[in-house]
């Protein structure tokens, strides 16, 4: 776990935005001198307690001194948000810079002098207080006490500066490439979690900074840096222009820049790189301090179990299973808990669902989860349902009547792809996976028994640079775009997607997971539910009475489902493995959570966890739905149904369920084995309490820090030095 400070947690955003601080309603500052004004000053040796602790140490912390620029910085790498996005006042947000650049300070010569004094005392280390003093900048003793130029602290921080700048060049450089090219992407659709998100401990090897100049030329920023497609030296050029000019038209370089072609010579990149560092200093003082505490929470016994976290899953007192018991006992509370599960809010208890007959007739429901792949109305058809509705309020047909009308629009039904927004929305992450397959003996990609048409996918960096970037999850990722694409010059594509009726849709539905479970054999359909099997299907569309039992009052909601099936997993994987990501159940949530990216009109299932929860009482979902949905659950993971509804075909698949009947949802075994095995339930319940116990265990640390050290005798703060960037 990673504890970055604040500051330099921010990327510069503004700077790669463009946002400059009189469009920000900032009062622009003076002159030169004026941003050299002093506003605080930081110096814990004056504290006696930090003397006593580190009386050796004391000689090594210097008093830190912030100037007004020091803030305006602060404020362009991300604070203005807090007046654009957070409501805050010029007034506010600068008191809160001031209070982190001073906070940070603090804390970072309290880390300063515990690693000296740590590493001092370790023979290995190769670090002595009296070598960290010979140094003349504070660069130079910050990479000393981390390690030294080749330590990956160093490295990383050397990354994060290069990176940060490459990113604002990037977004002012696209900006002139997409005028040239006379087209900018519009439109969105929701993505995957995990898009481009680099592996937290990734430092790449050959990474450098790339403005088109001598030095900084393409060619020597390096391997891992991706540059933008119809990139030049010009149009690199201007955007490093535009870049320097925002940093002068702000006063965030200083007289001693001039000569701003050699941009990690800038005094503003030699500042972020400084912060960096300290961010460093921060990470491993933290790093240190989390190892005493984990040795806690990782004590095993004579038989490999994790006693501690047992208890915390079960414990008597204090454990999370027992307090779920008692707090999840209603229907209500529990249905609220679901709502709200995440990687971080788990569900152990799940209440009893038996009716008061269930010995008798067997009637109980099933709590879960599911996702749904909506196949809507056209327009047209949306008129005529409209009609049908009308006639149905006013008496023209009954309720068979109308759901066999219904039946006959839901049968002309035509759905395709809409993943149109990833290939020329706001951002472009469609890809040509062909040029991945030319020699490739195992293909990248579900082409559809060798569909020509069939090349693009999405998102290149997560599914071929995994080295560096994480796997996107509950996505398998391979299903590639169902219809004929061509690229045109201006840089958008053509698209002429492929249109699927319900039972098109089944068939891709069956032969995706089929295909990503690795066989042809995994989905079956419940017996009469073949598709285009032995099942005559115009019989659905035949039926003219929906009652129940022949009573004309009450509607049978079994007519109205079109398919049932379920996925079979055959390697045994059970619910705590549920998300280990070479279990059938992971590979099958997956497949069909990535068709419903690509199929469904539903986009707000697209933000759930795993799906909608569906109680097994009564439900706010359309009848059709709730009576489909909770069928499915009780068939358990894997099962799906098909059904008719007024906004179109659902097909429903259920990606979990609480069936306990009263108990414990899962049977957790936290043993040295299961704990250490990516993805088993009590690899994520260990994980989750071990970094939210160690995250409360830093933030306590670095308040007894700060309460100890944030002293008038350490902290001098001049307010009339930056009264005007307050507006007061």
């Amino acid at each position: 776990m990673k504890s970055k400070k604040i500051i330099c947690a921010a990327v510069a955003v503004a700077l790669t935005m463009g946002v400059a601080f009189s469009t920000a309603g900032c009062i622009v500052t003076k002159n030169e001198e004026d941003v050299k004004q002093v506003v605080a000053t930081v110096d814990i040796t004056k504290n006696e307690k930090f003397v006593e602790e580190f009386r050796d140490e004391a000689t090594a912390i210097t008093e830190e001194t912030f100037i007004k620029r020091d803030m305006m910085i602060a404020f362009v790498n991300g604070y203005y948000r807090y007046v654009q996005e957070n409501g805050y006042t010029m007034a506010q947000t600068f008191e809160l810079i001031k209070d982190v650049l001073v906070q940070n300070a603090i804390v970072t010569q309290y880390a300063t002098a515990s690693l000296l004094k740590d590493k001092a005392a370790e023979p290995d280390s190769g670090v002595t207080l009296s070598q960290f003093n010979q140094l003349t900048t504070q660069t130079e003793k910050y990479v000393y006490i981390l390690g030294g130029e080749n330590s990956d602290r160093v490295k990383e921080a050397k990354y994060n500066v290069a990176l940060m700048l490459n990113n604002s060049l990037d977004s002012r450089e696209k900006e002139s490439l997409d005028e040239k090219k006379g087209y900018t992407g519009s439109g969105t659709r929701a993505t995957p979690t995990g898009i481009n998100t680099a592996k937290e401990d990734y430092i790449p090897s050959d990474y450098g900074v790339y403005t088109g100049y001598a030095g900084y030329e393409l060619a020597d920023a390096g391997d891992d840096y991706e540059p933008l497609d119809g990139t030049d030296r010009n149009s690199r050029r201007r955007a490093y222009s535009e870049f320097v000019g925002y940093l002068k038209g702000n006063y965030l370089l200083t007289a001693e820049d001039e000569e701003t072609t050699d941009i990690m010579q800038l005094s503003y990149t030699q500042d972020y790189y400084i912060s960096q560092l300290e961010a460093m200093i921060i990470d491993e003082y933290n790093e240190r301090f989390e190892k005493k505490q984990e040795e806690i929470i990782t004590h095993t016994d004579a038989n490999g179990v994790y006693t501690y976290i047992q208890n915390k899953y079960n414990g008597t007192d204090d454990g999370e299973y027992t307090s779920q018991e008692k707090n999840y006992s209603s229907v209500s509370t529990f249905e609220t808990a679901m709502g709200n599960m995440s990687d971080k809010s788990f569900i152990l208890y799940a209440p009893n669902t038996e009716s008061d007959t269930a010995e008798q007739d067997g009637t109980y429901g099933t709590f879960g989860y599911v996702y749904n792949i909506l196949l809507p109305f056209s327009s047209v058809q949306s008129v005529g349902l409209k009609s049908l509705q009308s006639y149905r309020d006013n008496d023209i047909i009954d309720e068979s009547g109308y759901f066999h009308a219904r039946n006959q629009l839901l049968k002309n039904i035509e759905t395709t792809d809409q993943r149109e927004a990833w290939f020329n929305g706001e951002t472009q992450y469609a890809f040509d996976a062909k040029e991945y397959n030319k020699d490739a003996t195992e293909k990248l990609g579900y082409f559809d028994n060798g569909n020509a048409d069939r090349t693009y996918l999405f998102f290149e960096n997560n599914l071929t640079k995994t080295d560096k970037y994480e796997a996107l999850s509950k996505y398998t990722g391979l299903y590639t775009y169902n219809g004929k694409v061509t690229k045109n010059t201006n840089g958008s594509y053509k698209l002429v997607p492929e249109k699927l009726d319900v039972d098109d849709m089944l068939q891709e539905f069956s032969a995706y997971i089929n295909f990503v479970l690795g066989g042809t054999g995994n989905v079956h359909y419940a017996a009469g539910d073949s598709i285009r099997g032995s099942t005559n299907f115009s019989d659905f569309y035949s039926k003219t009475d929906f009652s129940k039992n022949g009573d004309a009052t009450e509607i049978d909601y079994s007519k109205l489902v079109y398919a049932t099936g379920k996925v079979d997993f055959t390697d045994g994987a059970s619910r705590e493995d549920m998300f280990v990501t070479t279990s059938q159940r992971y590979k099958a949530m997956s497949a069909v959570n990535e068709l419903q990216y690509a199929y469904t009109t539903d986009t707000g299932v697209l933000s759930q966890y795993i799906g909608y929860s569906v109680s097994a009482y009564d439900t706010s979902y359309i009848a059709e739905f709730e009576y489909a949905a909770q069928e499915a659950l009780r068939m358990g993971a894997g099962a799906f149904k098909v059904c008719a509804g007024d906004y179109g075909w659902h097909l429903i698949y259920v990606t979990e369920t609480f069936d306990t009947n009263g108990g414990e949802v899962y049977n957790a075994q936290f043993t040295k084995a299961r704990v250490e095995q990516e993805g088993t339930f009590e690899n994520r319940f260990y994980n989750w309490y071990k970094d939210s116990s160690l995250k409360d265990e830093i933030n306590l640390n670095r308040a007894e820090i700060l309460k100890d050290y944030n002293t008038d005798a350490a902290v001098k703060v001049f307010k009339d030095a930056y009264k005007n960037l307050t507006g007061k």
